[in-house]
């Protein structure tokens, strides 16, 4: 499973300006740069409640059993 230390350096820029076409509210998302540690987090918080250690998405009550 992909983790943060996998990613290669990023520098983010802000760019000025609204975008009500995406977005009603007019502001502009970040995608999968803050996506990246939720499926290990989720994985590892798994593995810490029922001590099966998971690596491969998507994780079911089949891949626990």
């Amino acid at each position: 499973m992909p983790v943060n230390a996998d990613i290669p350096d990023l520098k983010a820029i802000y760019l000025d300006g609204e975008d009500r076409e995406a977005d009603p509210l007019g502001v502009k998302g970040l995608g999968e740069l803050v996506m990246i540690g939720v499926a290990p987090a989720i994985a590892n918080a798994v593995f810490n409640a029922t001590g099966r250690r998971v690596r491969e998405l998507p994780i079911t009550a089949e891949t626990l059993l």
